[in-house]
């Protein structure tokens, strides 16, 4: 499998069972598996069984680290040394910072201004440097494709890249392996480098299990490029930013659209009740892309009912002021 520049998507194979094994054992040394844990206020509050898949254990607190190891470990020595590039909303960001220091590369990320100085903080902890640029990930996006092209670094797009997802794909391998009992998983979606993965995987080891996807209305573009099978813009106005995407990304969409077996919109209030919630049932502290899966969950209660279901937690870098506001607005 290569790794190619998105412009040329349509030269670009898609990742394959053999590749997600293969990215498992790249990636043993370096991540630990994560757990599956179920919990008794869960199962009530959900009317279901239900299991977490606590990808906000992960060294930079979200699932994006799988995917950034698996391809920094499969670039050639010149390509670490010219440097990496790519632009992110905080946890693709540090999945880069984190593998390009176990890869000893030079790294720049390009993130929106007033991005999630949490995130920002632990990129700049591996030791990459940040470009704030732009009101939204876009923006930024745009500005580091300018910076790709113009010094000749190796663009790392957030989800049109075979190695992220394969790598990815690991986390669902796990799950599976756990329970191989379970109905549904559902996965959050922004770029959907991690539905699509699930989606790969499910449907070569496990293909009774459904993946079901979940989206903010505030920011519904992969939402509606699956449900109208094209590439879609829309409003991208969500505070969560994990979920953030003006676009539908080409290579995720290609696999959602064969392989998901459902895509639901949830309210940002949703979210922010669900992120009350794991916090209440799991003592778990998440971030919106994370607590938005028990947001679906929630939301298909009555078809859910008597399913085995998982959520991926996908990550818990939430800032200290998004935490105050959310606790404010809970009370």
């Amino acid at each position: 499998m290569t790794t190619t520049d998105p412009s040329t998507l349509n030269a670009v194979t898609l990742p394959t069972m053999a590749d997600v094994l293969a990215a498992r054992r790249r990636l043993a040394p370096h991540l630990s598996r994560t757990p599956l844990h179920r919990y008794p206020q869960l199962d009530a509050l959900v009317g279901t069984p239900t299991w977490l898949k606590h990808e906000n254990h992960q060294p930079v607190g979200a699932f994006k680290v799988r995917g950034g190891v698996n391809l920094l470990g499969r670039l050639s020595a010149e390509e670490r040394a010219r440097g990496v590039i790519c632009a992110s909303t905080g946890n693709h960001g540090q999945s880069i910072a984190y593998a390009a220091r176990l890869f000893d590369a030079r790294a720049i990320i390009c993130v929106p201004e007033r991005a999630n100085p949490v995130k920002l903080a632990a990129i700049r902890s591996f030791g990459a440097e940040v470009i704030e640029r732009g009101a939204d990930f876009d923006e930024a996006r745009e500005h580091c494709e300018e910076l790709a092209a113009r010094h000749g670094y190796r663009y790392i797009h957030s989800a049109d890249e075979p190695d992220l997802i394969a790598g990815v794909g690991t986390l669902t391998l796990e799950v599976i392996e756990d329970r191989p009992d379970l109905d549904v998983l559902i996965v959050p979606v922004g770029g959907g480098s991690g539905a699509a993965a699930a989606c790969l995987v499910a449907h070569a080891v496990s293909p009774g299990l459904r993946v079901i996807g979940v989206q903010s209305s505030a920011a519904p573009a992969a939402y509606r490029s699956w449900r109208e099978g094209r590439p879609c813009t829309d409003t991208m106005a969500t505070f969560a930013e994990g979920l953030a995407t003006r676009v539908g990304f080409a290579l995720p969409q290609q696999v959602l659209r064969e392989h998901l077996s459902d895509f639901v919109l949830v309210d940002d209030d949703e979210i922010r009740a669900a992120m009350i919630a794991l916090l209440d049932t799991t003592r778990n502290l998440v971030e919106a892309a994370g607590a938005a899966p028990l947001a679906a969950a929630l939301r298909l209660h009555e078809q859910l009912a008597g399913s085995r279901v998982g959520l991926v937690v996908s990550g818990g870098n939430i800032s200290r002021a998004q935490l105050c506001q959310l606790l404010h607005d809970a009370e």
